[in-house]
């Protein structure tokens, strides 16, 4: 949230500015002023602007300016995508910025956001894409169009729907590319009206996020009109951007540009607007990729909502660009996720027919989201590297059978014997022995042999429970997790056991063990019952995925 200090920079700037500034209550009926946007290469042109009203508290504290536009393409494509944020004036002094639209309108009538809004870039009051009924039609925030180069079709048509959930309008093969020089860009050639993209990835994949600066003070700018993903403070790169060409289209048209040189950090990404600081460097991440004979290089947005997104999203393309997207096929990930002082290794292997490649993007993308939605500031991600290696058949084994003494006694060897099923009905088994400890109560000890999707079930219900208390803890949970191919053969009592501050507390005594009960009863964060586990042991499996589980018993006597 911004400090005391901050809300006052805000205030004073307003009132350095208000000598520019068309306000609110003066807005009437039949005014008519003018706008500035880019229709073509990176050149600010002038559109005509009709005031029709003012649609008063459409929100808490918040009023939206109807306006008609005219003059340029407007015609023929209406309230364009990617003019979010082109200023408007009224007798040469800025009263807003174009933000809404209505959806498969005849003309091209928008809504103003008023530029005292804009302003304040309110921390406290980000909240759902604003839609304002209109009768049968509805006044809706121009979607963001984020424009995506080197990804295929089925990752977009995948990933899509989640895209669209955060109120952005994923387009494939409508970016001249994302990758500019690292050198930055002349900040004069930046003014109210000209095009920007907020560059969530950059390289040999691209995707940015288009929009329209609408005031520029200083070294800080205001743009978009409305939120970009509401996710308040915030350091994303932008870059000035050239439109290659419009694109009317029935339901939306929209702005077909390219990312042409850095200009800065979008800092702030609140209800209205957002707002950034020309030359300032967002930090971005590396993200190497490698399918079989192919690599890729890129950088990413450093961002706990999209970064996952983005990686599991080229993992995924890259994956359908080289190898079959149906049919019998293997997939071998190997890599790292580096952060500040710790690397978390990436190891699995899937296996299937259909959606392998989405299970194996999940295996990249999960333990991304888990570390960077943990709360830690100081969980910083360095570096993503990711290796795939392909093979065009099913290698999979099936957890069929487990066999084991149903009695033994303190002390005693005991063969487990662990059935598989492979591809055409082959079988093979693994032995493992295991001797009873001498110090084993009577009762019901339990097996389970599992694949590792059920194993880290297991951990992440008593990690679900506790409350992670630092980043070391949280990338030591990510550390544990099992590769899935082996299977994980666990021994364990039916009896009560703890994680207490993210560590086993197994076989408490009984008057620990009722405290403990009681606080999780309570919904005491700190606290997790489960099974009380006495030994796990891995069974390797070569390269074969590992699935199924199953579970005996063995009664120990005396």
């Amino acid at each position: 949230m911004f400090s005391r200090l901050s809300a006052l920079f805000l205030a004073a700037l307003a009132a350095q500015a208000a000598a520019a500034i068309f306000p609110l209550k003066d807005i009437r009926p039949g005014q008519h002023g003018v706008g500035r946007t880019v229709f073509s290469g990176t050149r600010v042109e002038e559109f005509q602007v009709e005031i029709l009203g003012v649609l008063e508290n459409v929100g808490p504290r918040e009023s939206v300016i109807l306006a008609r536009l005219q003059g340029g393409p407007l015609a023929e494509t209406g309230v364009m995508q990617g003019m979010s944020g082109s200023p408007v004036y009224i007798d040469g002094k800025l009263a807003g910025a174009v933000a809404l639209g209505f959806p498969l309108a005849k003309e091209p009538i928008c809504g103003i956001r008023p530029i005292e809004e804009m302003l304040r870039v309110d921390p406290e009051r980000a909240s759902a894409p604003r839609q304002i009924a209109a009768g049968n039609a509805q006044l809706k925030e121009l979607a963001t169009p984020v424009s995506f180069s080197g990804f295929t079709a089925a990752a977009l048509e995948h990933f899509g729907p989640q895209w669209k959930a955060l109120g952005l309008d994923p387009r494939q093969g409508v970016s001249g590319g994302g990758d500019p020089p690292e050198k930055f860009g002349d900040p004069s050639s930046l003014e109210p009206g000209s095009m920007i993209s907020v560059q969530l990835l950059s390289g040999d994949m691209s995707a940015g996020a288009d929009g329209t600066v609408t005031a520029i003070d200083g070294n800080r700018i205001y743009a978009f009109g409305h939120r970009f993903l509401a996710v308040g403070s915030t350091e994303l790169p932008f870059a000035r951007s050239e439109v290659l060409a419009l694109l009317p289209n029935l339901s939306s048209s929209f702005k077909i540009s390219a990312a042409r040189e850095w200009m800065g950090a979008i800092t702030e990404d609140r209800n209205n607007a957002v707002s950034g600081i020309l030359g300032r460097r967002a930090p971005m991440v590396p993200l190497d990729l490698r399918v079989g004979s192919n690599v890729y290089h890129m950088r990413m947005a450093r961002n706990r909502v999209m970064t996952p997104l983005i990686a599991q999203m080229a993992v995924f393309s890259a994956i359908d660009e080289t190898e079959r997207a149906i049919g019998a096929s293997t997939y071998a990930v190997r890599g790292r996720l580096d952060f500040d002082g710790a690397s978390v290794p990436i190891e699995n292997a899937y296996s299937g027919d259909v959606a392998v490649a989405a299970m194996a993007a999940m295996g990249v993308g999960a333990p991304l989201t888990y570390a960077m939605t943990s709360g830690f500031d100081s969980l910083t991600l360095r570096r993503v590297s990711v290796d795939v290696t392909a093979v065009e058949r099913r290698n999979q084994v099936q957890i069929g059978d487990l066999s084991l003494p149903r009695l033994a006694r303190p002390g005693n060897d005991i063969e487990i014997v662990v059935g598989f099923t492979g591809e055409n009905g082959t079988e093979s088994s693994k032995i493992v022995h295991y001797r009873v400890p001498s110090s084993a109560a009577r009762g019901t000890i339990y097996v389970t042999a599992s694949d590792a999707t059920f194993a880290n079930l297991m951990e992440l219900q008593a990690a679900s429970g506790t409350a992670a208390h630092s980043a070391a803890q949280v990338l030591d949970f990510l550390k544990k997790q099992k590769s899935n191919t082996s299977a994980w053969l666990r021994i364990w009592r039916a009896e009560g056991a703890y994680s207490v501050d993210g560590r086993d507390l197994a076989d408490a005594p009984p008057s620990l063990a009722l405290i403990l009960m009681k606080a999780q009863l309570s919904g005491a964060n700190a606290l997790n019952w489960r099974g009380s586990q006495i030994e796990e042991i891995e069974i390797p499996m070569g390269a074969s995925v590992v699935t199924g589980n199953k579970t005996a018993q063995i009664e120990v006597k005396e």
